[in-house]
């Protein structure tokens, strides 16, 4: 069993190491600067996600709602799963693949930003939001794994782990995450 747990971290470092490359670099330094602007010009940030995906879309949410590491107001961020009435209402009446897209319908309007989260590339409820946002002008932010090809033509940022391992996408999505957060922070709050 320790052999199994040392192997996990190791994996988990190694694709770490991997992301410290420039484009990986610059990619996270161009999403935090697309939710910069956008919360300048009082937008806001929406996120959606299914199952992990959606612990982090939410949990990335309440850290800019709340605070991250710095005592400041407010930001705007909606995790569009968060709401089950709404979401179990819109799959049984329409489609589990549109329960995001009606959601943005209702919240989103241009100037905002949508973070799609996807480990796989493939969740169509997913696709079809950040297909939604575009029409809706708002900027789209991908979070996905290795498969960029069905969410690159949606998005204006793409943050492609380069691994098929979920677990050790989703723990840099995380990391990208908190990383984006405290950029955010610092560049609208700086000194306080």
């Amino acid at each position: 069993m320790l052999s199994d747990i040392e192997e996990q971290i190791k994996s988990s470092i190694e694709l770490r190491e991997m992301i410290l490359d420039k484009a990986y670099l610059e990619a996270v330094e161009i999403a935090a600067n697309v939710m910069i602007e956008t919360y300048k010009h009082d937008g806001k940030i929406l996120f959606c996600g299914n199952g992990g995906s959606a612990a982090d879309a939410q949990h990335l949410a309440a850290e800019l709602v709340g605070r991250f590491k710095k005592e400041r107001r407010a930001l705007p961020a909606i995790a569009l799963h968060v709401n089950t009435s709404a979401l179990t209402a819109i799959a049984n009446d329409y489609s589990y693949s549109e329960v995001f897209v009606r959601q943005l319908e209702a919240f989103g309007t241009e100037g905002d930003v949508l973070v799609g989260i996807t480990t796989s590339g493939k969740s169509e409820n997913v696709l079809k939001a950040l297909a939604k946002a575009k029409d809706k002008d708002l900027k789209t932010i991908a979070l996905v794994g290795m498969d960029v090809s069905r969410v690159a033509p949606l998005c204006d940022v793409v943050l492609s782990v380069p691994s098929c391992d979920t677990p050790r996408v989703q723990e840099v999505h995380m990391l990208w995450g908190h990383i984006i957060c405290g950029l955010v922070e610092e560049a609208l709050f700086h000194g306080q």
